[in-house]
């Protein structure tokens, strides 16, 4: 459900006018339509902003994901988003939270935190199959296809909080539908994020930290706020390693597959380094 806060914009090249809801459809003054899926999604993705003819996690991808979280192996990281939302509502601000997930996938993140507090949610994602799980997964929040590589579809200031969990990185898009006083997240892999299974399956092993450089791409838009590190280790079957590599796109070559095949179990760590963002005036951008 979208309040008068969170307006949908048209994402018709050229338009941009606000989307109004009637019945099972999105509407501008224009006469821009977009029916809403059974499922319960909106699709707003234009051809000239599809990577390809199916852009986004295909189904295997997602259907992995969500075995993955399904499991309970992102618990920890729940948790630690919803603990930094505690704050929330923001003085002055309405006592519903507006939150937008960019880059839900399944929406499971979302869908979590939506069910443990009262949050009006908005998740986006490009894949069609992601978001049509989340849909059918999590009624609540409003799902939608789009790119946000290109623009999101929402007006100006419209959010309290928003995320993104190693998902996109669009700044200026992000920084512009969120408010002045609100708080944005964003989650990368932790310089030793899953080193043991890299090292097994991938033949390599190197830390990679990527925070520096995650804090310099944001830095014309937002002002580091906090760091928080977020590091567990899991204990993993076969089949949990295998949609592990399947969710994070490394497992496409048939030699690593060959070397997937002779891990029966593995401890391995998952490392997330959250950082929680305040934004800049909106005048230099």
């Amino acid at each position: 459900m979208t309040s008068p806060r969170v307006r949908l914009l048209c994402p018709v090249r050229g338009c941009g006018e606000a989307l109004d809801r009637v019945d099972r459809s999105f509407r501008c003054p224009r006469g821009h339509s977009f029916d809403v899926a059974r499922s319960g999604y909106l699709n707003l993705l234009q051809p000239q902003d599809r990577r390809s003819k199916q852009p986004g996690d295909p189904p295997e991808a997602v259907a992995a994901r969500r075995r993955f979280h399904d499991a309970g192996h992102e618990e920890p990281l729940v948790r630690a988003l919803l603990d930094i939302l505690a704050p929330l509502p923001l003085p002055g601000r309405p006592a519903v939270p507006t939150v937008l997930d960019v880059g839900c996938g399944d929406g499971y993140h979302l869908g979590s935190l939506a069910a443990a507090r009262d949050l009006e949610a908005h998740g986006l994602d490009l894949s069609v199959p992601a978001v049509d799980l989340a849909a059918r997964r999590h009624p609540g929040p409003l799902w939608v296809v789009a790119n946000a590589d290109r623009f999101l579809p929402y007006a100006t200031g419209s959010f309290d909080f928003a995320m993104s969990l190693t998902a996109r990185m669009n700044a200026p898009e992000l920084r512009r539908v969120l408010s002045l006083e609100g708080r944005l997240l964003v989650a990368v892999a932790g310089a030793d994020d899953l080193v043991e299974l890299r090292e097994a399956v991938l033949g390599e092993g190197r830390l990679r930290d990527r925070v520096e450089r995650t804090v310099a791409e944001f830095a014309a838009a937002f002002e580091l706020e906090e760091h928080r590190p977020l590091r567990y280790r899991l204990r993993l079957d076969t089949a949990g390693l295998a949609d592990l590599l399947s969710l994070t796109y490394r497992g496409a070559r048939e030699s690593r597959r060959g070397r997937l095949a002779g891990l029966t179990a593995m401890e391995v760590t998952l490392s997330r380094d959250i950082l929680v963002f305040k934004p800049r005036s909106l005048s230099p951008l």
